[in-house]
């Protein structure tokens, strides 16, 4: 069967030559033949040279994902093979493939396979499909997994939102194995944690938040520590771990909230959690005069598209004025922004603006993103979303 050809417009093949995995309409001339969606396409420069291989989707803003740089070869179930194989060596050569802990097994763009994200805890893989065309050929992605990691079962995760804007038809639920039959416990750093495989927050637990869970734990000994937005509860486990003085964790869902308490109960720490909508906690707290030795902020992402930008910016500005106001002199800020359209330069411009208008001093002590089992693309940094600043917050009054 002869495969479509989706043309270029002249001068638009330059970032796909870079490997470049998006495609969007803005950059199509038009197409030779007559794809479905999820269907192979071979990119084709102006000029006429085959530039890569990848899917079709006329319902997505993402018109071609690219997978191959060689056009002439298909996407089969050799192919999926090895990028999944070469993403679980990465794994391995992190030390990460521990059979009781948990890992990022693939990391869409930054493994090569845009749209596809899988999740181990333990035994069990969670997979999320954002592109159609994988969405397609799910039954071949999972006889790879059960080929190359031999998983107790394997549970399938949808994002909300996703399937209107790329036109899935996909549901929660399992796909093959066992299915948990309630949270499953994974080790991270001398913790036991459980984490909740078939509801809550993407894929169960916060993996690519690991690495700045241990340094900001390491920061909060002997300290008092406000946890916002703890989910289930990561961050709060890590400064307890630690030895800060108190921690005190919010969220706004019941469901996060008991896990984290279980958490907290399994590993013998004391943790003071409240049920709050958490913008106007700490308001009240910071009103009563509150204040602490670390404030720790990891909101759920505030810009899902463009348009969004601007009110996320400012909810942003006015989470980290909360933050830094309920801090003790040389307290500690971690403050993470999950929204991709947000840049790093943003999240430490509107930190300069705060700091500077309530008078108080910054240390930027760390900027870092997800953990290294959640790697990024160098041809498309853009799905590098996640960012996390770690500061030292003076009184600039001396």
């Amino acid at each position: 069967m002869s495969v479509a050809h989706v043309v270029l417009l002249p001068k638009k093949a330059r970032p796909f030559y870079g490997r470049h995995p998006w495609v969007f309409p803005g950059a199509i001339s038009h197409i030779e033949g007559d794809p479905e969606d999820g269907d192979e396409v071979i990119l084709i420069a102006h000029g006429g040279q085959p530039v890569a291989r990848g899917f079709f989707n006329s319902q997505s803003k993402l018109r071609v994902r690219l997978y191959s740089w060689k056009p002439e070869l298909p996407i089969d179930r050799a192919f999926f093979h090895e990028k999944i194989s070469e993403a679980v060596r990465l794994r391995d050569d992190l030390g990460l493939m521990d059979p009781d802990g948990a890992c990022r097994l693939v990391n869409s763009e930054g493994d090569g396979l845009s749209g596809l994200t899988i999740d181990r805890f333990g035994g069990w893989l969670t997979v999320q499909l954002t592109s159609l065309g994988l969405a397609k050929r799910k039954d071949m992605i999972v006889e790879c997994l059960l080929d190359i990691v031999r998983p107790r079962g394997i549970y399938l995760r949808t994002e909300k939102g996703v399937s209107q804007l790329e036109g899935l038809d996909l549901r929660d639920g399992p796909v093959w194995g066992e299915e948990p039959t309630g949270p499953v416990r994974i080790k991270e750093a001398g913790l036991e944690i459980f984490a909740h495989l078939t509801e809550g927050q993407k894929t169960g637990y916060y993996l690519d938040q690991r690495d700045n869970r241990q340094l900001a734990g390491r920061l909060a000994h002997g300290r008092t520590v406000l946890d916002a937005f703890c989910y289930s509860g990561g961050f709060a486990l890590h400064a307890a771990k630690s030895g800060a003085k108190s921690v005190v964790a919010l969220d706004q869902s019941e469901g996060a909230l008991d896990l984290a308490r279980k958490n907290a109960s399994h590993n013998g720490f004391s943790i003071e959690f409240h049920k709050a909508e958490v913008f106007a906690e700490l308001a009240r707290r910071k009103e009563a005069g509150e204040k602490y030795g670390m404030v720790i902020l990891d909101p759920p992402k505030f810009a899902r598209h463009r348009g969004a930008v601007e009110d996320a910016l400012a909810g942003y500005r006015r989470l980290q004025t909360l933050g830094i106001e309920l801090l003790e002199p040389e307290g500690y800020l971690v403050i993470c922004c999950c929204s991709g359209l947000i840049a790093m330069e943003q999240l430490e411009e509107i930190v300069q603006q705060v700091s500077t208008t309530l008078k108080r001093e910054v240390q930027l002590l760390s900027r870092t993103g997800a953990a290294p089992d959640h790697p990024i693309s160098i041809t498309c940094r853009e799905s590098g979303y996640l960012k996390c600043l770690i500061m030292r917050v003076l009184d600039k009054s001396r």
